[in-house]
């Protein structure tokens, strides 16, 4: 069972770091997903600035169109020692 996630916050150069409620904290990198349509609009520091984490734990999202799942950000985060 994937972790559901406690904090997100938004940092330079794309960057998503991702606590987990199991106590990992990851670093998922968003810039190669800045060229697919769907997130296009988060090349918009200020609107990446806003990500947030959704209710449970079970994503993080920016509006109703744009997200990502607590599976995608655990599977391919990078874990921080």
């Amino acid at each position: 069972m994937v972790p559901r996630i406690k904090w997100v916050q938004p940092c330079e150069e794309f960057v998503l770091k991702v606590a987990f409620n199991n106590g990992v904290v990851k670093i998922y990198d968003m810039k190669s997903k800045l060229d697919e349509p769907r997130f296009s609009a988060l090349k918009d520091k200020g609107i990446f600035r806003a990500v947030q984490v959704d209710g449970g734990g079970y994503g993080v999202s920016w509006n109703d169109e744009i997200d990502l799942s607590e599976n995608e950000l655990w599977m391919n985060g990078k874990e921080l020692n």
